[in-house]
């Protein structure tokens, strides 16, 4: 599926930016926190195929509420929960939607909830991930955070506005790359200012919609991650015994981010709360050959070059990526926005690969490394796992600029192949157990 085009809703004299993906039925409405940017989310790797997984349970809509992103501002800075049911309200007329599956996360849960209690006949399911009715503590609430912390923890989410190190708040036990960190300051910097976030951030603060729970007629899902450092997960079993036959399911981890490092999981369980139907896993254990490449400075580069151009150089070095792979039967995974992960039934086709990519991005005055492992990989639909993914990863970021490395299982699997290989002495690849030898390939080879 192609990336869908925006679109705008009228709400009153104000326009709402929605985008539409995938057939249903279902449909399924996607309110997303208020800092949001319907374009510039496709940017950001952990929401992408989030996004494409809903699109294939149902129709998805997402949109910008109003105030942020792609639509029309609001006077003053001052998001309200009847703004967002007023935002809902417009993008589903708007498609021809009479009802939905609501899907609500983040400090979007509120206006989910408000939304499904005040207009149950537009509402056929309700989806609550990493949220809350409330977050102030008060005597009946003793899960809520004190009061007196509210300001100095706004201070601090500001300042650090548009610079993308609040991303490792949401996923803090990842291993985040610069590129990445980047990319998501770019997002917050495309979705909303600074004075915007702590008018948000006040609002959430002052949120409580208990009352309307009992309210809710739909059947709801709500999920919430055990070890969230962003919503605690008190938050979300409070949700679960206070909606009227809520299914409650709680996924291990610390990662706020929607896809992590098991969305997989996360999309079986809506897919069989809002279809009925688990699909039976597509998952099959093979030997592959991974090939992960990286551009070297990409951020300097980046911001060297500024966006539009930045984003023009990135196409071409996607289609030299894409073209590379096809030519020797590969299968490309994904772009990772200054890289690829890519697989092969054979080493021999995925050092050719590495070849034909690396000497096609230098004609783009670019460098990339790489790295090539052989092992046994998890394929999982459109996705690829397991340890050899990994070890893979590690390798390239151990490659030198314009250097293509392999691991010793690559090495032995192409011997008598004539393909050039020079050792690179045993490393340590952070974590992953034991020591690797591992090898350069020739780049000028044929």
């Amino acid at each position: 599926m192609d990336k869908p085009k925006t679109q705008y809703a009228k709400c009153g004299d104000l326009h709402v930016a929605y985008q539409v993906l995938g057939q249903g039925p279902p449909d399924i409405v996607l309110v997303a926190p208020y800092i949001t940017h319907v374009e510039a989310i496709w940017e950001v790797s952990h929401m992408e195929p989030y996004l494409r997984g809903l699109a294939q349970i149902g129709r998805l809509v997402l949109f910008d509420a109003l105030g942020s992103g792609l639509s029309d501002p609001l006077p003053g800075l001052k998001p309200t929960l009847d703004s967002w049911t007023n935002d809902v309200h417009a993008v589903m007329d708007a498609v021809g939607i009479s009802r939905a599956t609501i899907h609500g996360y983040d400090s979007a849960g509120a206006s989910a909830m408000l939304f499904a209690a005040t207009y149950p006949e537009r509402v056929s399911s309700l989806i609550l991930i990493n949220t809350f009715a409330r977050a102030l503590w008060a005597e009946d609430y003793p899960a809520g955070v004190a009061e007196e912390i509210v300001e100095p923890f706004v201070d601090d989410y500001v300042s650090q506005w548009g610079t993308g190190s609040l991303l490792r708040r949401y996923m803090p036990s990842a291993d985040l790359s610069d590129e990445e960190i980047e990319r998501h300051a770019w997002l917050e910097r495309q979705t909303a200012s600074p004075g915007a976030v702590r008018a948000h951030i006040s609002r959430i603060a002052a949120t409580d919609v208990r009352d309307a729970l009992p309210l809710i007629q739909a059947p709801t899902l709500v999920v919430h991650r055990t070890n969230s450092q962003s919503v605690s997960v008190e938050w979300g079993r409070y949700l679960a015994e206070h909606i009227p036959g809520a299914k409650y399911v709680e996924l291990p981890g610390d990662e706020h981010v929607l896809y992590g490092s098991d969305g997989e999981t996360l999309l079986e369980e809506i897919r069989e709360f809002v279809t009925g139907v688990r699909e039976a896993p597509v998952t099959d254990r093979v030997l592959a050959t991974i090939l992960f490449t990286d551009i070297v400075g990409s951020t300097d580069l980046a911001v060297k070059m500024g966006d539009q151009s930045w984003r023009k150089l990135l196409d071409r070095h996607d289609a030299a990526i894409r073209k590379a792979v096809d030519q020797r039967n590969g299968k490309l995974i994904k772009t990772t926005g200054d890289g690829a992960l890519a697989t092969f039934d054979g080493p021999t086709r995925a050092i050719g690969a590495a070849r034909e990519i690396a000497r096609a991005t230098e004609a783009l005055d670019l460098k990339i490394r790489a790295g090539l492992h052989t092992g046994e990989c998890e394929l999982r639909g459109k996705d690829v796992g397991g340890i050899a993914v990994h070890i893979a990863s590690r390798i390239a970021g151990i490659a030198e600029p314009g250097e293509i490395v392999v691991s010793r299982t690559v090495k032995d699997l192409v011997a008598g192949s004539g393909i050039d290989l020079q050792d690179r002495g045993s490393h340590e690849l952070k974590g992953v157990p034991d020591e690797w030898q591992l090898y350069a390939v020739d780049v000028l080879g044929s």
